[in-house]
């Protein structure tokens, strides 16, 4: 049963790619919103960031890089992690008409509706050359590992949406919920800062302490890609970001699976 459930999400894949579009067109077709808070809130929150840590609180970057550049790097993953567990956590409830008439894995639908936060990924990630650009501050060829820790960032979203949007199905109220984790995870990730202060001030435990939270391995990570020689990887807290994301990941299949059955009678 378990062999044939995973070999229907092949089967299905058009049905994947379907959703994955329709999704992408309601976003952006007929409509400037989409395209334009795409660009918006990522710059918009890296200029207040850049202002209120770089200016006012006059936080130190690794090496000569640029704030606005350390923090838009820390901006990339942040932005695709929150869009993706919040696209997907709603999208059961979106699609219930489909879900109480025809059978398909129900996993394809929030897998489908991580596809709009990717796009948004790739409009942000050329801000990120414009600004790259603008204050010649050139990668290396670390840059070429990037995409191993998108993947990365994907895994780390799709576990804790997978779980969010079977609890939505059932405890519709969640819907109110899920805004103020993604609000909080956003200070309580290292955006706006390096995790090199909280290794300085907190020391080695309490940095390992700090990467029990996903993103800040995933953050680490794309700047260590980004920013080349001047940022480094503290290798302790990528191993346990890692564990925390393999955990959630594995909780998120296991409970959405659990309460997968009963999706089309409470949907």
């Amino acid at each position: 049963m378990e062999n044939h459930y995973w070999a229907d999400l092949w089967r299905y894949r058009e049905l994947f790619a379907i959703l994955a579009w329709r999704d992408v067109a309601v976003r952006y077709k007929q409509t400037v919103a989409g395209a334009a808070w795409a660009v918006l809130q990522p710059f918009l929150t890296m200029i207040i960031m850049t202002v209120v840590f770089g200016r006012v609180a006059a936080l130190p970057t690794p090496g000569d890089a640029p704030y606005a550049i350390l923090v838009f790097a820390g901006m990339l993953p942040w932005q695709f992690f929150a869009s993706s567990v919040s696209s997907s956590s709603q999208s059961l409830v979106g699609n219930a008409n489909l879900i109480s008439k025809v059978y398909f894995p129900r996993m394809i639908v929030p897998i489908s509706a991580v596809v709009v936060a990717c796009v948004d990924f790739l409009i942000s990630f050329a801000i990120l050359g414009g600004l790259m650009v603008w204050y010649q501050f050139w990668p290396n060829p670390r840059l070429l590992l990037l995409p191993g820790f998108v993947i990365l960032s994907f895994l780390a979203a799709l576990g804790p949406g997978l779980m969010l949007t079977a609890l939505s199905v059932r405890y519709r109220d969640f819907r109110f919920v899920i805004p103020f984790i993604v609000q909080f995870g956003l200070y309580a990730s290292p955006v706006g800062y390096s995790t090199q202060l909280i290794r300085d001030r907190f020391g080695e435990v309490g940095m390992l302490i700090y990467s029990l939270n996903p993103m800040v391995g995933v953050i680490d990570g794309f700047r260590w890609a980004i920013l080349g020689g001047v940022s480094s990887l503290y290798l302790p807290g990528l191993m346990i970001s890692l564990s925390v994301v393999a955990v959630w990941l594995l909780a998120g299949i296991v409970y959405f699976r659990k309460t997968e059955r009963t999706f089309a009678d409470v949907v």
